[in-house]
C-alpha cells in the first residue's frame, strides 16, 4: 500500500519561509516523478514543483521559480519543498503526489499524471 505523508506546514508571515517534507512508504521510489501541488480555497489544484527522483531534474510553476526549491533524499525516500518569500496568495493546502508509472525524466505539472496523493499539509501566509 502506497502512502505519502506530508509535514512541515504551518503559519508564517509574508516574506517568510517553510520547508515541506513528503515521506513515502510502499512506493517504488526509484526513477519516478514526485512533487508538490496546492489548492487554495475556491480554486483548482495546481502544480507547484516536481522532481524526477532519478537524476533530480525539476520542473516549476512560473509563479514560484526562484523562490521555491524541490529536492529529494533518495536514502530516506523523501521529497522536500523549500518555500521562501511566501506571500498571502500562497495560502493553500499543499499536497505531495507521486506517479504510478514511469513518465520520464521531465516530470509534468499536470495533476492527471499522478496517481498517488498525500492528505495534504496546510500553509497559511498572513500579511
Amino acid at each position: 500500500q502506497v502512502q505519502l505523508v506530508e509535514s512541515g506546514g504551518g503559519s508564517v508571515k509574508a516574506g517568510g519561509s517553510l520547508r515541506l517534507s513528503c515521506v513515502t512508504s510502499g512506493y517504488t521510489y526509484s526513477g519516478r516523478c514526485m512533487g508538490w501541488f496546492r489548492q487554495a480555497p475556491g480554486k483548482e489544484r495546481e502544480g507547484v514543483a516536481v522532481i524526477y527522483t532519478g537524476v533530480g531534474s525539476t520542473n516549476y510553476a512560473d509563479s514560484v521559480k526562484g523562490r521555491f526549491t524541490v529536492s529529494r533524499d533518495n536514502a530516506k525516500k523523501t521529497v522536500y519543498l523549500q518555500m521562501n518569500s511566501l506571500n498571502p496568495e500562497e495560502t493553500a493546502m499543499y499536497y505531495c503526489a507521486a506517479d504510478g508509472k514511469y513518465i520520464g525524466v521531465y516530470c509534468p505539472l499536470s495533476e492527471s499524471e499522478y496517481d498517488y496523493w498525500g492528505q495534504g499539509t496546510q500553509v497559511v501566509v498572513s500579511s
